[in-house]
């Protein structure tokens, strides 16, 4: 594993009050969740580099790029679909989509067929952003994944699927 997701532990008790701690051993930077927590956060870190290199986009969040993209996929979205499709709750959802649209990037618009029922679709300056975006996006993944062999992406990647 590489040691830069893992810190030294700069604050751990010496030798003997270590020993004596009640906790048993336990140490929070060997727990699944704070190292998918690191994982996570140098993940974004990257993503968010590729971006603003690739194609000048400091601001596009990877949940909005996700959700751009689901958009741009299906043509035609609900709200509440997109927020399925994208793996983001209700309270999330609603805030990554008035952010793409106040960006211009995402419209809503009552459906024909169901007047209650608001429908999303990308413009056209949200297919382009998501288009250029694409390359990019793998390009951050090819560099969070980097540190592993072939068989070892694959494996992780198999890993996370089943967690998910």
């Amino acid at each position: 594993m590489p040691t830069d997701l893992i810190p030294a532990l700069a604050a751990a008790p010496p030798g003997d009050a270590v020993r004596s701690c009640p906790l048993d051993g336990y140490t929070v930077e060997s727990q699944a969740g704070f190292l998918l927590r690191r994982a996570h956060q140098r993940q974004t870190a990257v993503w968010q580099a590729c971006m603003a290199e690739g194609i000048g986009e400091k601001e596009l969040t990877p949940r909005q790029f996700s959700a751009l993209v689901k958009v741009v996929l299906h043509g035609r979205v609900t709200q509440n679909q997109l927020g399925r499709m994208a793996a983001m709750d209700p309270a999330t959802i609603q805030g990554v989509v008035r952010r793409l649209i106040a960006r211009g990037l995402v419209d809503r618009a009552l459906d024909p067929m169901d007047r209650r029922t608001a429908v999303l679709t990308a413009t056209p300056a949200g297919v382009a952003l998501a288009s250029r975006g694409v390359a990019h996006a793998r390009r951050a993944t090819e560099k969070t994944l980097a540190p592993l062999s072939a068989a070892e992406r694959r494996t992780l990647l198999d890993l996370l699927a089943r967690i998910a």
